[in-house]
């Protein structure tokens, strides 16, 4: 079972969202895999930054030649979003932020900058 839903792992076009997460189970996770191996030495918000974007870039080569991903890239793909997620985490963790909140705080500032009533179907970036 894929750990953040209800759902089988994604494979053979199928597809699924997300129905359910629970960030503190996440985290606590997290932190105690880093804990038994001592690795949060090694986990700088400088460190945590490059990471997070390398792990973006092998995301992005799943989409190099192609922008609908091939089933073959499918168990890839879902390896490489925890990766980005799981860098996120930690480095929002490290900065001590609440994940809802920076989220819904980023959505809120969106939502003024995009209307939904100029921005609905339309991909242009606001000023």
């Amino acid at each position: 079972m894929c750990s953040l839903c209800t759902r089988e792992r994604p494979s053979e076009k199928i597809r699924h969202t997300l129905t359910y997460y629970d960030s503190d189970s996440s985290i606590n996770a997290i932190r105690k895999f880093v804990a038994e191996r001592d690795w949060s030495q090694f986990h700088t918000p400088g460190n945590l930054a490059k990471s997070i974007s390398i792990e973006a870039a092998e995301l992005l080569e799943c989409f190099q030649w192609n922008d609908e991903p091939q089933d073959s890239n499918i168990e890839h793909i879902h390896e490489e979003i925890a990766d980005v997620l799981i860098y996120c985490i930690m480095l929002s963790d490290k900065f001590g932020f609440d994940l809802d909140e920076i989220v819904l705080d980023k959505l809120a500032k969106n939502a003024q900058r995009y209307p939904a009533e100029f921005a609905y179907g339309n991909s242009n970036k606001a000023n």
